[in-house]
């Protein structure tokens, strides 16, 4: 669907050694000195989903197809990256590409391992990254005054979007980020939002980068970070990056029982994987036949058309009707021609709104 989730943060914090283990692939080099991420690394990560192998128990398929989401390793950003420090201007267009920011932080001591700024300070990692995008949000939204205040003169929408930012822009130099902002509902807001991209109007996730003690007991430095990604209403993910990695060539009973040994139930990656996927607004439908079981990726409260699009646009162009048994019904059931029976597959049309888990089957004319 072409959404994405862009990794930032400071130099040296885990950023490439998390990439690396969220792709299971070591396309991003994680060398121990600043700039070493130069061109953004992308790529898709498969949302893992234990419904899937329900599915394929009953089904039997030849193959599984689970959603995707796209990663973007961005390289580590310093301080004065909005004028161009670092590789910041280049940096700033990357992750104003994303619709997520997912921002790795150190919270763990490790004199062996550079630290950019001379030490660890969770807090102070995470004002440096989001001063440098509110200044990078101040100087596009400087310029887009410039041209409303041309506008306005003869334009009263102009000079109704001239009035909020300029609020907009003391509200910003101030140190808040713009989804902070208490008008940013409206539509005025919003307008201005997609004509310039405020990158700080972004969700924003932050992955509290551990070492294994770190796992077991909040340190310090993730009671801090915590205190302040509820304050910014934000998400924050605790995982150990080296652990991750770690977890990259094991079986998945091997990687189950070193996370149990660990007592950790789920990875700090696959935490990352599903509430990214939530926080872009993502869930998925199923198909399930002997060739594939497949998880489909759309939008949440998209009808039965839309959803029909996700396979292929003649599907919402010729769409009569879907065929819909309820994840918990198939897999209760045990497949399509028992829930069938049981009255348990439903018909529906095009105002339908597709639920998290359906079991789907559409019918269409070419």
């Amino acid at each position: 669907m072409g959404l994405s989730i862009g990794l930032v943060g400071l130099p040296n914090v885990g950023k490439s050694t998390t990439f690396n283990a969220l792709t299971k692939a070591q396309n991003a080099e994680a060398a121990n000195y600043p700039f070493c991420t130069i061109e953004p690394n992308k790529a898709v990560v498969p949302v893992p989903d234990k419904r899937l192998l329900e599915l394929a128990k009953i089904v039997n398929p030849e193959k599984l197809q689970y959603s995707t989401l796209d990663f973007v390793d961005i390289a580590g950003l310093v301080k004065g990256a909005s004028k161009g420090e670092g590789l910041g201007n280049k940096f700033l267009s990357n992750i104003r590409e994303t619709e997520v920011i997912l921002q790795i932080v150190r919270c763990f001591d490790d004199e062996n391992i550079v630290h950019n700024e001379g030490s660890i300070d969770p807090l102070r990692d995470v004002e440096i990254i989001e001063t440098e995008l509110i200044l990078a949000d101040v100087e596009v939204l400087q310029n887009r005054i410039q041209r409303l205040k041309k506008q306005a003169k003869a334009d009263k929408d102009a000079k109704a979007a001239l009035e909020m930012a300029e609020i907009l822009v003391e509200f910003l130099a101030d140190g808040n980020l713009a989804r902070n902002f208490p008008e940013a509902d409206t539509d005025i807001y919003k307008l201005l939002n997609n004509e310039v991209r405020f990158l700080t109007d972004k969700e924003i996730m932050y992955g509290a980068n551990v070492d294994e003690d770190g796992l077991l007991e909040d340190n310090d430095y993730v009671q801090a970070l915590t205190k302040h990604a509820q304050d910014n209403n934000c998400e924050i993910i605790k995982l150990c990056a080296k652990v991750e990695e770690e977890l990259i060539g094991l079986e998945e009973d091997e990687a189950k029982e070193f996370l149990d040994e660990l007592g950790v139930e789920e990875s700090g990656l696959e935490q990352i994987i599903h509430k990214g996927f939530d926080k872009l607004g993502l869930m998925s439908y199923f198909t399930a036949g002997v060739k594939e079981v497949r998880a489909w990726t759309i939008r949440k409260n998209t009808t039965a058309p839309k959803a029909a699009a996700a396979i292929h646009n003649d599907f919402e162009k010729g769409f009569i009707r879907a065929e819909v048994i309820a994840y918990d019904d198939f897999v209760e059931l045990g497949g399509e021609n028992k829930a069938k029976e049981a009255g348990k597959m439903r018909l529906e049309g095009k105002e339908y709104i597709v639920n998290d888990g359906d079991v789907m089957h559409f019918r269409f004319n070419i």
